[in-house]
């Protein structure tokens, strides 16, 4: 099992396959600083080849997701000049990147501010579930800035059209608006209603072989950049190689013999 690296602004609690991750800044409704970043990516890298986690699932303390970047990080940075925001915009930017790329399924528990950064780390979950009652919105533009690195995931999560409309009026809205967007899968409107459902979520990921999971995950994201035929091509030798692997020998058995498979037990 993987060794997590010691957190400052993060709760870790890994347990029955699945890592749970608190971003843990309560004073600031859990701003993404760029500490928090570099503990993220930290975080990522330990357990990015450990098969036996699952699921990561992501949340904030607090009763709040995250309000977006750290405003004292950017006035650290003034001091520095451009470099100095160039690299912290982009450290962000780079965190998006390896958690969409994770081959755990990744799991977003949205509760109470997630605007900005945290409106883009919503955008790379697999699963998102959000209270009701959350506030989304993009407010960069209020504040004379760009949503530099977390436009391109907003407009791949909820389209171009929608996303001009959001980023251009820093637009605040709620679970249901967030669902009906399809930024969300799920919208519940209690505590108790979020967890059942983030139980049933995570009982679901169980059922698939963690294998399979990553090179599915892995496909489904190369359909954005790759050729049809050729990505057609390599997912053809990919389905051989599952077929006649430890993973599909088990499933197909398990099938045969009408039981569960060993990861689903």
């Amino acid at each position: 099992m993987a060794e997590l690296p010691n957190c400052d602004t993060l709760l870790l609690n890994l347990e029955g396959g699945v890592l749970h991750v608190t971003l843990n800044r309560t004073d600031s409704r859990n701003a993404m600083s760029l500490a928090m970043v570099g503990e993220l990516r930290a975080v990522l890298d330990s357990v990015r080849a450990d098969a036996e986690v699952r699921a990561i699932v992501l949340r904030g303390a607090g009763g709040h997701f995250c309000a977006g970047g750290d405003i004292k990080d950017m006035a650290g940075a003034r001091a520095k000049g451009s470099d100095a925001y160039r690299e912290l915009n982009r450290a962000f930017g780079a965190m998006l990147e390896e958690f969409q790329q994770a081959p755990q399924v990744v799991i977003a528990l949205l509760e109470g501010a997630v605007l900005g950064g945290g409106f883009g780390l919503a955008c790379i979950s697999d699963i998102a579930i959000a209270d009701q009652a959350c506030k989304f919105g993009l407010p960069e533009t209020t504040l004379g800035i760009l949503p530099a690195q977390i436009a391109p995931f907003v407009v791949k999560r909820v389209g171009l059209t929608q996303a001009r409309r959001l980023a251009l009026t820093a637009a605040r809205f709620d679970g249901a608006e967030a669902l009906r967007l399809g930024l969300v899968h799920y919208c519940e409107a209690s505590d108790a209603a979020l967890e059942q459902r983030l139980g049933e979520v995570l009982g679901q990921v169980r059922q698939c072989a963690p294998g399979a999971n990553a090179a599915t995950k892995a496909l489904l994201l190369a359909t954005e950049q790759e050729a049809l035929g050729p990505l057609l091509d390599r997912a053809a030798e990919q389905f051989a190689a599952a077929v006649t692997g430890a993973e599909g020998i088990e499933g197909t058995m398990a099938f045969v013999q009408k039981r569960a498979a060993r990861w689903a037990q």
